[in-house]
């Protein structure tokens, strides 16, 4: 086993490896010339990635056509902001009020918008309770406020699989069979603007969404159905 991969990742990455792995799985395993999260007894490649995924690129044009990979990627669906001090000790606790689901991975998937269309890959989205440990207070920095911390993991709340765009449709609330814009469909999932842009971005790589003309400047967009 290589402590490389151990070396570099946070309480959350660890936590989450820990509660995935199943009996027969090999933890921080050599492929090629990559190091991969977990290797599962049927030969599946898993790699947790709880930031963006634009370092996973080199490692899915290596081993992908050969190899069936999975990125499990963690996704707040409840957060709990707490603030300790130097010495660790909580200073207080609250509940954060934003709330997130499975689109919330759209943010990431932007990267490689058609990834889902491989047929070696499979997104796992964890919904998760989680603490965002910080420090006493927000610090500036040149000028920029900054409020780094931890994420730490309190439970998973539910596992959402995405392995091409009909799981992605049916993970979705259901699409207008009439043009809509993105400021619609942000209003539909209750998703902010960039999202909503982000979303259909995918989506059209994906063969579930085409162009339908525009309303004024406003470019629209339909369902493409099976």
């Amino acid at each position: 086993m290589s402590g490389i991969g151990v070396l570099r990742e946070g309480p959350l990455h660890a936590a989450l490896k820990q509660a995935l792995v199943q009996p027969g799985d090999q933890v921080e395993v050599a492929v090629g010339r990559f190091v991969i999260d977990l290797v599962r007894a049927d030969g599946e490649l898993v790699e947790i990635q709880t930031g963006g995924f634009g370092p996973l690129g080199p490692k899915l044009d290596a081993l992908l056509d050969e190899h069936r990979v999975r990125i499990v990627h963690p996704v707040a669906a409840e957060r709990r902001i707490v603030r300790v001090d130097a010495e660790g000790e909580v200073l207080s606790a609250r509940r954060s009020p934003k709330r997130a689901g499975v689109t919330e991975v759209f943010d990431r998937l932007v990267t490689f918008p058609s990834l889902l269309a491989h047929p070696n890959l499979t997104l796992e989205v964890v919904l998760l309770r989680e603490d965002h440990v910080r420090g006493p207070e927000p610090v500036k920095v040149r000028r920029r406020t900054r409020d780094p911390g931890e994420r730490r993991l309190v439970d998973i709340l539910e596992h959402v699989e995405l392995g091409g765009p009909a799981d992605v449709l049916a993970a979705l609330p259901q699409l207008p069979h009439e043009p809509f814009s993105t400021r619609e469909l942000g209003d539909l999932l209750g998703a902010r603007r960039v999202l909503a842009q982000r979303i259909v971005y995918c989506l059209r790589h994906l063969d579930v969404l085409e162009p339908a003309g525009r309303r004024a400047r406003t470019p629209l967009y339909r369902r493409v159905d099976p």
